[in-house]
């Protein structure tokens, strides 16, 4: 399963229709999950409350600036390798605040998409999109390229 915690609601019609259409895309291919939590412009609060949604046995990935950067090819690779070892990946995308200390210290890999900031709802139409492309990369399946 893969799950995908975030904080804040879309309001964009356009940005939900398109988390809408990857996670049908995705659910394919693997189990996915979307859970939306509510930012409270408080990290320690918001580490808590993204806290209670991971597992002890979940590989986690959390979306920060500061992470390690990979090609589509090397995520697809990461997320089959991680899936022969761990039933869940969950990916953490934070608030405008960031991520608390507590949930980065838990992670198994911050991952960096690219220096830029993007607004939170695009971007997770940017990660769900890179999981597609993974899942047809793993699956030997046009689109890649």
């Amino acid at each position: 399963m893969i799950k995908i915690i975030c904080l804040g609601k879309l309001k964009e019609k356009y940005l939900t229709e398109l988390v809408n259409d990857y996670l049908t895309r995705i659910n394919k291919y693997h189990k996915i999950e979307l859970i939306e939590l509510k930012d409270t412009n408080n990290l320690d609060e918001e580490g808590q409350n993204i806290n209670k949604y991971i597992n002890s046995t979940d590989y986690v990935i959390t979306l920060e600036i500061t992470g390690k950067s990979l090609t589509s090819e090397e995520l697809a690779t990461l997320i089959d390798k991680t899936f022969t070892n761990y039933s869940t990946i969950t990916f953490i995308i934070g608030s405008s605040l960031g991520l608390s200390s507590f949930i980065k210290n838990r992670s198994n890999l911050a991952l960096s998409f690219s220096k830029f900031t993007f607004p939170h709802g695009l971007f997770r139409g940017i990660l769900l999109e890179q999981l597609y492309r993974s899942f047809k990369i793993i699956n030997n399946e046009s689109y890649h390229k």
